[in-house]
């Protein structure tokens, strides 16, 4: 696979021209000195260390996989010294605040390099995915004494950490978790359980691993409403008579699995390991949501990064690949056949594969903005739009961009032929490797329930209105006659969606499962939708400029006609598989139906 670049002048484009971060970061305490120059040189060096320290292990990695010794997980070779590199140069500390030792830069500057270090080596850069996400929790409900031990150690990368829910016989439905948790004399908790498909579960790179931990209380109620949520350390940490003990918790296998090899995925077993109370009692599910949130949206932002990288493979492999000729007369007489960049079904499959990585970084780097701006921001009303905005698309981050990559590495696979299915050029690994975001995190089915369920039907479409309201009051403002090619169709699939959304409601009223039934085309056409809305906003930066001396402009401007033209149409089918509703999916029992 050719060599990683990454793609800094689209960031600068989204980061400053279309979202205009820079200057709105200026708005938020402690984000007030933050400029395009410092934003920058970050990137810069973000995608150095991925070039150069991180990249050239991804394939490696990928054959060599983890294993359970005796003495715990092993990753592959020279996983643990590029992490080691990556601590020391402070990169763990980017987005925490300075009251932990963090360097207290936004959210979004921290989105576009886990991006970077997603696309460079997926399976490494999954030992700290939920890093951020521990974190946010401990710093919002841990006890102060917790607080004074643990965020110190992961804001500089010396521990890591895990959350772990899942258990053998249960996935998203929390309710059905089976872990307990005895109070101890003092204060602690004995936490003795199993759970399985845990990231980073263990692994051989830090001393210390802080896993969080859901788990029911003596007596608690049953279902969601009786989970509590537990700190419970591989290596304890509190007292000197406890200093460096072992813990009852132990990696029981590594998962094997059809990708992510890298990445040490554990079944775990808790016996009487000691653990420290989270929050309230029976209130778990809501403060590890705080992190289960933080990781949908770090799924959208790997995606992103593995279809760059998918993209880029592809794009040089298409430049260098002569076959036939594209047309007569021939395009390169000077070569006996053209190359396959040449041709129109292969640049359909690289600009498809460029719309979707767009969009998608548009989307992350928006909603990142939204996360800075909902905690920092001094007016309440835009505090309260940006978290509305956050609520509404976080499912889309999720589901539309992990289904949008997975088509993309296939893109990229298919762009390389024969040789794509080979694992010299490495494109397969990233089929394998993205296969799983349309699984964890809540499948993308949960996502589409949730959307629908929850942050569209719950608060009577309010979310929704203001989203329709952005696009159309963007819509309404443009007076150039180019524009109308991006805002008559966005101006329509506003009020189709706004159409659909009514009658699925009523639809809901009667029976809710019309809801699960209409979900997943529904969030494919919501997001259609929302990428859109960020297309016809980049025509609007790129117009102006794409007779100048660069090109990028005019890449962008076709870029964006591409989306309208050719994938949006999507949308309209995606809605009308939405309305078919439940009809077809039950008329007959599944004892028939599955016969």
């Amino acid at each position: 696979m050719p060599a990683y670049t990454a793609p800094l002048r689209d960031m600068r484009f989204t980061l400053f021209e279309l979202l205009r971060a820079d200057e709105k970061l200026r708005d938020l305490p402690g984000h007030n000195e933050i400029d395009a120059a410092l934003i920058d040189q970050t990137l810069e060096a973000a995608g150095r260390f991925a070039a150069e320290r991180i990249a050239g292990l991804n394939a490696a990695g990928d054959a060599e996989g983890c294993s359970l010794t005796a003495e715990g997980v092993r990753t592959p070779r020279g996983f643990k010294a590029a992490y080691d590199d990556y601590a020391q140069a402070g990169w763990p500390s980017l987005a925490c605040s300075a009251e932990h030792g963090g360097q207290g830069l936004p959210k979004i500057l921290r989105t576009a390099v886990d991006e970077i270090l997603a696309a460079a080596n997926t399976g490494w850069a999954m030992g700290f995915a939920v890093v951020n996400g521990v974190y946010t929790i401990l710093s919002r409900h841990a006890a102060p004494e917790l607080q004074a031990i643990y965020l110190p150690k992961l804001v500089s990368g010396e521990w890591l950490a895990s959350m772990c829910l899942t258990e053998p016989h249960c996935g998203t439905d929390l309710g059905l978790l089976r872990t307990r948790a005895e109070p101890e004399s003092d204060g602690s908790y004995r936490i003795n359980g199993s759970k399985i498909f845990i990231t980073g579960g263990d692994q051989d790179w830090t001393p210390n691993i802080v896993h969080l931990v859901l788990a029911r209380l003596p007596g608690a109620p049953s279902g969601n409403k009786g989970i509590s949520l537990f700190l419970v350390p591989k290596y304890l940490s509190h007292g000197e008579s406890l200093a460096n003990a072992r813990n009852g918790v132990s990696a029981t296998g590594v998962e094997h699995k059809m990708g992510l090899r890298a990445s040490a995925t554990c079944a775990m077993s808790f016996e009487n390991a000691k653990g420290w109370l989270v929050g309230e009692p029976n209130r778990g599910l809501s403060a590890m949501f705080l992190l289960m949130n933080d990781a949908r949206l770090g799924v959208g932002v790997q995606s992103v990064g593995i279809a760059e990288r998918g993209y880029q493979a592809a794009v040089a492999y298409a430049r260098d690949r002569l076959q036939m000729r594209a047309g007569l007369p021939a395009r390169r007489p000077d070569l006996p056949a053209d190359p396959i960049i040449l041709h129109a079904d292969v640049r359909r499959m690289l600009l498809t594969q460029k719309a979707h990585i767009e969009g998608g970084r548009m989307l992350n780097f928006w909603l990142a903005l939204c996360i800075d701006q909902e905690h920092a921001h001094p007016d309440p009303a835009m505090r309260e739009q940006a978290g509305e905005l956050l609520a509404l698309l976080t499912p889309i981050a999720k589901a539309f961009l992990s289904d949008n990559s997975f088509m993309d590495t296939n893109l990229a696979l298919q762009v390389h032929g024969g040789h794509g299915y080979l694992t010299d050029y490495g494109v397969e690994q990233l089929v394998r490797d993205v296969r799983v975001a349309q699984i964890y995190e809540g499948t993308n089915g949960i996502q589409a329930r949730d959307l629908i369920s929850r942050k569209i039907l719950n608060d009577g479409g309010a979310r929704l209105h203001r989203l329709l309201g952005l696009a159309r009051n963007f819509a309404g403002a443009q007076e150039a006659t180019e524009m109308q090619l991006f805002t008559e169709p966005l101006l329509r699939l506003c009020e189709r969606i706004e159409a659909v959304t009514a009658r699925m409601a009523r639809a809901a009223s009667h029976d809710p499962e019309e809801a699960g039934a209409a979900g997943y085309d529904y969030l494919h056409a919501l997001g259609h939708l929302v990428f859109a809305y960020l297309f016809a906003r980049t025509a609007a930066a790129a117009l102006p400029k794409q007779d100048g001396p660069d090109a990028f402009y005019a890449s962008k401007l076709a870029t964006a006609r591409f989306y309208f033209t050719r994938i949006l149409p999507e949308a309209d089918g995606r809605l009308a598989m939405a309305e078919a509703g439940l009809a077809s999916l039950s008329a007959i029992d599944e004892a028939r139906l599955f016969a």
